[in-house]
């Protein structure tokens, strides 16, 4: 599929959009990207400079990824995920070149509005919650809960955030409000949930 066959996405001239993906209405494919057969792509999608989506991949709607990202087979990002440049997701734990684990492949999943900043290591097989935030040239090696702020190599975390992204400070009695949008939250059993 090339972006003359179709009206629905754009695609520039130097990307490679291969048979066999599916592109959503209003994604953007910007210079020498590559979508690979199999790949699901959601509408209304920014795909930047010189990233890959590797076969198998599914990326929701309104997600943005930013330049030189590699998304490999077993990723999963949720609608409104953010992708910072150069981030990198793996997908084998023990990689050797001289040996095929393409059936070892394990599966990452971002769950809906997370981010990931610039230079971040995402280690194959982990969940990253909805809103999270991971920080810039974090390595994540296990689980992130929804809302988290995590930081660091290895990552910890060392807060919560809103669905805006602001900091999250909780009182006495578990609550806490986003000042940018009003948004309000309960954080209860080390789990932080939006109740208004």
């Amino acid at each position: 599929m090339s972006s003359q066959e179709t009206k629905d996405y754009f695609a520039h001239e130097t990307a490679a959009i291969d048979e066999g993906c599916e592109i959503g209405a209003g994604t953007r494919i910007w210079h020498f990207s590559h979508i690979m057969p199999g790949a699901k792509i959601g509408m209304r999608c920014n795909i930047g400079q010189n990233v890959v989506v590797s076969p198998g991949v599914i990326l929701g709607n309104q997600v943005k990824i930013q330049n030189n990202v590699s998304v490999y087979s077993g990723v999963i990002c949720e609608d409104d995920v953010f992708l910072g440049p150069s981030m990198v997701f793996t997908n084998v734990i023990n990689p050797r070149s001289a040996v095929v684990r393409k059936d070892q492949y394990q599966p990452t999943l971002v769950r809906k509005g997370a981010s990931i900043g610039a230079n971040a290591t995402i280690i194959c097989g982990n969940e990253i919650g909805a809103y999270a935030m991971i920080g810039a040239g974090a390595v994540v090696t296990k689980p992130v809960k929804p809302y988290a702020l995590v930081i660091g190599n290895p990552s910890r975390q060392t807060g919560w955030v809103s669905e805006y992204g602001n900091k999250l400070i909780f009182n006495k009695e578990g609550y806490a409000k986003c000042e940018e949008s009003g948004q309000e939250y309960l954080l209860k059993d080390d789990q932080v949930s939006r109740i208004s």
